[in-house]
């Protein structure tokens, strides 16, 4: 018997209801199906009495999800993708996801499309699109507190009320780096469309295997976002005497206190996402983004009296 799942976003009435309803016809087709909600692949926030908020990656696989299952269907926003995604990398199981939340930039349908990309998707019609994540892993004195994987970017920042932050950043063997900013962002192509965006970062194309590094409000006109390969290995230590905070994806982070280590690098993981038409990225940039759109009415041929 074929071997389905359902990850929803269940502080979404319409997404509750929705898989309810996918489970039953999925059953119905003669599908093994198994459920969980994005929940489990939200990483939680450490608080000041409890700096270190740990989970191994392997762990948020939820029970009963593994390799035999074809595919994962996905109901919700970008953060239930971005959950979904952490939760099943592990097993390389295709996701199938479907916009019930706002923007929805990381997701293939609308929810009225579901029944004909359904189809497609049992009967084997789709392509697979491979995106590349981060591992991200903090280190106290050689010895790993906390670690996840990351589809978007890792974000280190300064706390409120405190001052600007200085970060010694080494990439591979390359001489090390300072930069004073109230924060660095590292993402991956797919992250490039997000925070890093905002922060004045490029947009790169999901099949470019590289990283890219941007300050956050940087004290340096020199100080521009960074694009290099991601075979290239990432430490950033900081080099202030304030706390500061990292987030991972936007749903989950750390404290990391001066003499503390972040190492990213490439994971072996991948996100797999199916495609049911041929994946055109510039496309969606126009859509969600409203890239490449005309701001200004184009003049047109005016005849002189």
């Amino acid at each position: 018997m074929p071997k389905a799942g359902i990850i929803y976003n269940d502080i979404k009435p319409i997404a509750c209801k929705i898989a309810l309803e996918l489970e039953d016809k999925l059953k119905t087709c003669g599908w093994d199906v198994v459920t969980t909600t994005g929940g489990g692949g939200l990483l939680g926030y450490s608080r000041p009495e409890s700096p270190v908020c740990h989970t191994r990656i392997e762990q948020l696989i939820p029970p009963d999800f593994d390799s035999s299952l074809s595919f994962a269907v996905v109901l919700g926003g970008d953060g239930t993708v971005l959950s979904a995604a952490r939760q099943l990398a592990p097993c390389g199981i295709p996701l199938l996801t479907v916009n019930t939340g706002h923007m929805g930039f990381l997701t293939e349908i609308y929810l009225n499309q579901l029944p004909q990309a359904l189809e497609m998707v049992m009967a084997d019609n789709y392509d697979i699109e491979e995106r590349s994540m981060i591992a991200v892993q903090v280190y106290r004195e050689d010895v790993l507190l906390w670690e996840a994987l990351c589809l978007n970017e890792m974000v280190v920042h300064r706390e409120p009320l405190t001052s600007m932050c200085h970060f010694e950043i080494q990439i591979g063997r390359h001489a090390p780096v300072d930069i004073a900013a109230d924060g660095i962002i590292v993402s991956t192509p797919t992250g490039s469309t997000a925070y890093s965006l905002s922060a004045g970062g490029p947009v790169v194309t999901p099949d470019v295997p590289v990283l890219q590094l941007a300050p956050i409000c940087p004290h340096s006109l020199a100080s521009r976002a960074l694009v290099f390969s991601d075979s290239e290995k990432v430490n950033i230590f900081p080099a202030t005497p304030n706390r500061m905070v990292m987030v991972v994806d936007g749903n989950g982070g750390c404290y990391i206190l001066p003499d503390d280590r972040i190492h990213l690098e490439r994971s072996c993981y991948v996100a797999r996402f199916i495609r049911l038409e041929s994946p055109e990225f510039f496309r969606v940039l126009r859509e969600k983004l409203g890239w490449g759109l005309p701001h200004i009415a184009k003049p047109t041929s005016v005849e002189l009296p």
